[in-house]
């Protein structure tokens, strides 16, 4: 859905209750010291996500006109159920965005740690944590979805 840029759908699989975290990665040589718990690059919740959604369909998105093509390839996808009605999901993703048409593309590497909410409507996001590998972004903006 967002590599067609089908925000509307897309937020509707989304929890009330979502947490959409992207830690702020450092170079520690303990892997567990990588990231700090208090420090995000993104911390939204599904009111944010909403204004972003809203931001990007209006036009007035500076960092995404022209909007960013995208392509995700996600694998390594690992779920199990963990409590009830909720899994838990790890995957990697690359994620390919490319905009205009003589701008050289990103090629933005996440390890994404998700969990679901099963309802009756279906599975529903309820926490995402997408940890980018780089340290420093090689990308210029962060105005996709991971």
């Amino acid at each position: 859905m967002l590599d067609e840029r089908r925000f509307e759908e897309w937020y509707a699989t989304l929890d009330d209750d979502l947490t959409y975290t992207v830690p702020i990665r450092q170079a520690k040589l303990n892997y567990a010291d990588e990231h700090q718990p208090s420090a995000y690059r993104i911390s939204d919740d599904k009111g944010l996500i909403r204004v972003r959604i809203d931001r990007l369909l209006s036009g007035h998105a500076w960092a995404e006109t022209p909007p960013s093509r995208t392509t995700r390839v996600v694998g390594s996808v690992i779920a199990e159920r963990f409590a009830g009605d909720r899994i838990a999901v790890e995957s990697a993703m690359i994620l390919y965005r490319q905009r205009g048409h003589d701008n050289l593309g990103d090629m933005i590497p996440v390890r994404r740690k998700d969990e679901l909410r099963l309802t009756a409507d279906g599975p529903r996001l309820l926490r995402r944590t997408a940890l980018i590998a780089e340290v420093v972004l090689s990308t210029p903006n962060l105005g996709v979805f991971l």
